[in-house]
């Protein structure tokens, strides 16, 4: 296990199978230290989403401990431990359900108890934190993917979390709502764990890569060294983030002189 002082999050030794017995983790083990900003990278079916739906008990390991700021993942922690991860879905529509951005921002903290003022103000300052105020009257399915992105961000904002857990946050965006996405998340200061095929944004965002395949971490390391790693991004059916390598860094056909001179 990577040795990470002051861990948000400690996955440790974590087992897990699909229903029909193929191997989904095969003993993984992470850490991720408070306000650190790691990726997780990797081939479809490598296993990044399924590692992630076990940060706050979304799916429960076979054999292995989840733990969070020191709490150990068990039934009897299983409600704090899910305020504690924010899980931002790939389709925000996944967690945007009721009739008004605010009332969405709301129902987490509501659920855990938060009452009148106390309520407004940690709902205002979640909305305030993504410059969303203006959309709080507003109903989600009117929002762009943008907004949506952000707002379903703001839903787990709200509950104060320790970790962010963000499985592919910009899928589907838009150019300008993608740099509105990346802007937003380079300013928070909590833990996040970015579930991503988006390298460009990995090499921007996340000092510290993770490269899973076959349900098990083949590589950690820091960005710019390991999606460099050609060979071992090709081997994993990846390819470094275009202009990283000199010899990614121009199109073919532009620029040569055919002659050799």
């Amino acid at each position: 296990m990577s040795e990470v002082t002051h861990a948000a999050l400690v996955l440790d030794g974590l087992h897990f199978r699909y229903p029909d017995g193929t191997p989904a983790l095969e003993g993984v083990a992470l850490s991720v230290a408070a306000g650190e900003r790691i990726a997780l990278i990797g081939p479809n079916g490598a296993g990044k989403t399924t590692l992630a739906l076990h940060t706050n008990g979304l799916l429960r390991a076979e054999q292995g401990t989840v733990t969070v700021a020191g709490l150990t993942l068990e039934a009897s922690t299983l409600r704090e431990i899910r305020r504690r991860v924010g899980f931002v879905f790939q389709n925000a529509e996944d967690q945007l359900f009721m009739s008004t951005l605010r009332d969405d921002v709301a129902f987490g903290p509501a659920n855990h108890g938060l009452t009148g003022a106390d309520l407004e103000q940690r709902v205002d300052a979640a909305l305030a934190s993504l410059e969303i105020s203006h959309l709080a009257s507003r109903a989600p399915h009117h929002l762009s993917g943008g907004e949506r992105r952000r707002a379903a961000l703001a839903t787990v904002l709200a509950l104060r979390p320790d970790v962010l857990v963000l499985d592919e946050p910009t899928a589907g965006l838009d150019p300008a709502g993608r740099r509105e996405l990346i802007t937003t998340l380079a300013g928070l200061e909590v833990a996040q764990v970015i579930v991503t095929h988006d390298l460009p944004l990995v090499l921007e965002l996340c000092p510290r890569t993770v490269l899973m395949d076959r349900g098990r971490i083949v590589a950690d390391g820091p960005s710019p060294s390991l999606l460099s790693d050609a060979e071992l991004l090709a081997a994993h059916r990846l390819e470094p983030p275009y202009g990283l390598l000199p010899e990614r860094s121009r199109p073919m056909g532009h620029g040569t002189d055919v002659d050799g001179e």
